[in-house]
């Protein structure tokens, strides 16, 4: 049977892509950054995962204000990087898993959660740079080390889901993922934060007392940080630091007791706060 073994955390920040792609990672300001990931990659090589469940959010490429789906399942062949209005970045073409992808939409769908399926998408940095920091760079002609099943949550237009629909929904697409009858190693990964504003009098908020807390609660108390309201990620960790209920799927797609085997904390990079965390089931 498939098996969720893993969950990863991790910031998207887009100019960690643009350091990447440019080769500026040993640059002093990045070096800090990009230190922090070295054993991500030597243990996501060790790792070797079928499939990576990668929970991000589009940054208004495949989806505007015509058409904000809540939940967005990917389950095209493929997936191109998208254009973010400076070219597409320099990375290879996210290859689908469509036989389990079309499972858990099913399973997810009759286990009473709504997903709007995508037959056709592009993706943005929000997966990119994640699958770049986790397993090095590739070009356009190289191939990602893993097969990448992508969803999509709203967390740009407000009303956003709430943290603890995020956590329940973790838990459908593990049950989901335990019924596919191939032998599948799943990696899933929950991406954006950590604490950040990009706009207006708060522009460039970093809190992080409050970023290292959360972390914790990933390792130890994930049903308390699905409990977090709307109004407190607003009020504590800027207007954009909302994108950490996607953390929540991924949690709720693992054990209840973990084990923390990595975790990465920087300020700033880009005037955001990049938070990372790998956690591993027990069982």
């Amino acid at each position: 049977m498939a098996r969720v073994t893993a969950g990863v955390g991790c910031s998207h920040v887009p100019a960690i892509g643009v350091a990447m792609d440019t080769g500026i990672t040993e640059q002093p300001y990045w070096q800090p950054v990009f230190e922090g990931f070295k054993k991500s990659r030597e243990w996501m090589k060790e790792q070797k995962p079928d499939v990576v469940f990668l929970v991000y959010n589009d940054h208004c490429t495949a989806f505007d204000a015509s058409c904000i789906p809540t939940f967005a399942l990917g389950c095209a062949a493929e997936f191109k990087p998208a254009d973010e209005g400076w070219g597409p970045r320099p990375v290879p073409v996210v290859k689908n898993h469509q036989k389990l992808a079309s499972h858990i939409a099913q399973s997810v769908i009759l286990d009473e959660f709504d997903l709007t399926i995508m037959n056709e998408m592009e993706v943005d940095h929000g997966l990119t740079v994640p699958m770049s920091v986790m397993f090095g760079q590739h070009g356009v002609d190289d191939e990602w080390p893993t097969l990448v099943i992508p969803l999509a949550v709203n967390v740009v237009q407000y009303p956003a889901p709430t943290g603890n629909r995020c956590y329940q929904l973790g838990k459908a697409i593990r049950r989901a993922i335990d019924s596919y009858p191939e032998d599948l190693n799943v990696v899933v990964f929950g991406t954006g934060g950590m604490s950040h504003q990009l706009q207006y009098k708060r522009a460039g908020l970093i809190n992080a007392d409050w970023d290292q807390r959360f972390l914790d609660l990933m390792t130890e108390d994930p049903k308390a940080a699905s409990q977090i309201q709307h109004l407190e990620y607003l009020r504590e960790t800027g207007s954009e630091g909302i994108e950490m209920v996607m953390w929540l799927v991924m949690r709720g797609a693992l054990d209840e007791d973990v084990t923390e085997v990595h975790r990465h904390y920087h300020v700033p990079a880009s005037n955001t706060a990049v938070g990372h965390i790998i956690l591993e089931n027990q069982t």
